[in-house]
């Protein structure tokens, strides 16, 4: 645990440095100016795409620039050959991450509409969202060493997250939807603020832990890869 707390601090302070903060500082700002202009029904109905969007950019491509500062600085490598474990190198971002994007989303929703919304629900949604999209974040970022090389690709690794909102906004109810790992995830986002079925709350928590599980084991085999072993790690 104190390995994990000291990874953790070096993190908030390199996010901090980069200014992460003051861009979750910003977009909050913005969002509520915007959404300060619509009426709460219909913000409220919005809350599930508007949130998991805010949410991609603070988990995904986060979590790809933290990286690619590490490892421009040389850190990443260096933190192999110290007692920190992958698994902590790896919960420790996702950790300051998601507290980060937890304490964002909550402000702009508490300014914007007030405390009326389930809190249990919205808490474990976006955690498990960040997490998940965290962690997706670093299996795709770690082969490249450049910023250069990942933005054009990442417009495609990240095509397929807003799937989940067709089945939301009754575009595409298909039982298929349900078989995509972010699916639970707005589930549980919506479940927030709107009376959700409760099979599909028991499917949300159940599925999107599953998938936490393969995520993490997927994240730790690229890191065994492409940080530690260096194996198909492209070069500029």
């Amino acid at each position: 645990m104190m390995r994990l707390l000291s990874a953790a601090r070096w993190d908030v302070r390199l996010q901090f440095r980069n200014g992460f903060y003051y861009v979750s500082l910003f977009t909050a700002v913005i969002f509520v100016v915007l959404l300060k202009q619509f009426d709460i029904t219909a913000v409220s109905y919005w809350w599930p795409a508007i949130i998991t969007i805010n949410l991609t950019v603070n988990s995904f491509y986060f979590m790809a620039g933290l990286i690619l500062l590490e490892k421009g600085e040389g850190t990443l490598e260096a933190q192999i050959v110290t007692p920190l474990r992958p698994w902590e190198i790896l919960g420790s971002k996702v950790l300051t991450l998601g507290l980060l994007s937890l304490f964002e989303t909550l402000i702009i929703i508490v300014i914007v509409q007030g405390v009326n919304f389930n809190w249990v629900f919205l808490v474990m949604g976006v955690v498990l969202y960040i997490a998940m999209l965290s962690l997706y974040g670093f299996i795709i970022v770690a082969r490249y060493e450049s910023i250069n090389e990942f933005l054009l690709p990442s417009a495609l690794w990240t095509m397929g997250f807003s799937l989940p909102l067709l089945y939301y906004f009754d575009i595409w109810r298909s039982w298929v939807m349900f078989l995509h790992p972010l699916q639970a995830v707005v589930i549980l986002i919506q479940a927030a603020f709107r009376s959700v079925p409760v099979w599909q709350i028991v499917y949300g928590i159940v599925y999107a832990i599953l998938w936490m599980g393969i995520i993490m084991w997927l994240s730790l085999r690229a890191f065994h890869r492409f940080v530690v072993t260096k194996e198909g790690v492209r070069r500029t």
